[in-house]
């Protein structure tokens, strides 16, 4: 009955209050009840009230702030004096000093705030110490829906590139079998269409072209680093097309159209490649081909490059000149033209001005005047027709 349906706020009914207050009347038997109903009604509902937890207890949950801090507090502990001392090996320091490039970056207005910074940095600390890395650098942090993205770019020195190449081939076999376990469960029966699809790109080998490096991402300073996986080329494709927010959790479903093949994992490092590619720029002359790489045949271009010792800087009315000529695109993995590094340069696009854009509709419209009006043909014209 209507009288019976409960209010979605409180959880109470109509008939159950009503019977409720009847029996408050009848258990007081007071003479002025008419008068005392509505303090009666609202009698009833202040002792439905129920408080969650106990109110004398002082003990209160803990806040997302405060959980954070005890994550991040690990960050700030020293090592106990029982630890046994690192071997001393002839092996420089992979994590360059944070807090010094941030500060450059301060004085032009940038970057992610001192505390920030420096916990970060404590992060990448970690990462340091529990992998067998050659290089690490802060890449940078994208910003998600319910949680943000801090990203390492790292390389892997001689024999973890190993391991991780072994851990990569059992992912795929493991995905194999499970395809050919479905395939194995269809029906014989069924016909068989006609159409093949394109073969698959594969992707490139880990230490080369858009995987040459490997990259972690960690939501807070201080939570576990989890590794991206190589990118494929049908990812860069698919990431080029669509646009799409970031939530903050790598196992989220990409829905777009075309279809992403993957999850976020997946489409976050198909855009770190993206913007890694495109971001990536040096002067001219800054780095160069080492002595040994030979010439490619096939005119691709080529990915491994040495810091030139040699190089001199230019003054900066060369690097601030408005046709950027004397800057190039360092990473050219997407740009592979000429064989040759420094293939693509960077050049700010012509501006049209106002009468740039007159000039050319006065144009258009005298050409196409001319292909409308043409000469009538001559009488000899019309005995040869």
């Amino acid at each position: 009955q209507w009288y019976q349906r409960r209010v979605r706020d409180s959880k109470l009914n109509l008939y159950d209050h009503m019977c409720a207050v009847m029996h408050k009347i009848l258990e007081n038997r007071t003479s002025n009840s008419v008068d005392l109903l509505e303090s009666l009604s609202q009698e009833v509902k202040t002792n439905k009230f129920c408080p969650v937890g106990d109110p004398s207890s002082d003990v209160r949950p803990a806040s997302l702030e405060v959980e954070l801090a005890n994550v991040q507090n690990k960050l700030f502990e020293k090592p106990s004096e029982d630890a046994e001392p690192e071997p001393e090996d002839e092996v420089e320091m992979p994590l360059p000093d944070l807090m010094d490039t941030a500060h450059y970056f301060e004085q032009a207005g940038l970057g992610l705030g001192r505390e920030e910074t420096f916990r970060i940095f404590l992060a990448l600390k970690n990462l340091v110490d529990t992998h067998t890395l050659q290089s690490v650098r802060f890449w940078g942090k994208i910003l998600g829906t319910e949680k943000n993205y801090i990203v390492a770019e790292v390389e892997y020195r001689e024999g973890g590139e190993e391991e991780q190449e072994g851990e990569e081939e059992e992912g795929e076999e493991s995905r194999e079998e499970e395809e050919g376990e479905a395939k194995e469960g269809e029906d014989d029966n069924l016909p068989t269409p006609d159409y093949k699809p394109p073969p698959v790109i594969p992707k490139e080998e880990t230490g080369t072209g858009c995987n040459k490096k490997t990259y972690f991402v960690c939501n807070e300073p201080g939570t576990e680093w989890t590794k991206l996986p190589p990118v494929t080329p049908a990812q860069i494709v698919c990431a080029r097309q669509i646009k799409k927010f970031f939530t903050g959790n790598l196992e989220a479903a990409v829905i777009s159209y075309p279809p992403f093949p993957g999850t976020e994992i997946n489409y976050l490092r198909a855009q770190i490649a993206r913007i890694s590619a495109g971001t990536h720029i040096s002067p001219v002359d800054y780095y160069k081909f080492e002595e040994d790489d030979e010439d490619d045949s096939d005119g691709e271009g080529r990915d491994s490059f040495v810091e030139n010792v040699e190089f001199e800087p230019p003054r900066v009315q060369e690097l601030i000149d408005p046709s950027l000529s004397n800057w190039y695109i360092t990473c050219s993995i997407f740009y592979r033209k000429a064989g040759a590094f420094g293939s693509t340069p960077l050049s700010r696009p012509k501006l049209r001005t106002s009468r740039t854009r007159r000039r050319r509709r006065e144009r258009n419209q005298t050409s196409r005047y001319q292909s409308t009006v043409r000469p009538s043909s001559t009488p000899s014209q019309r005995t040869a027709r």
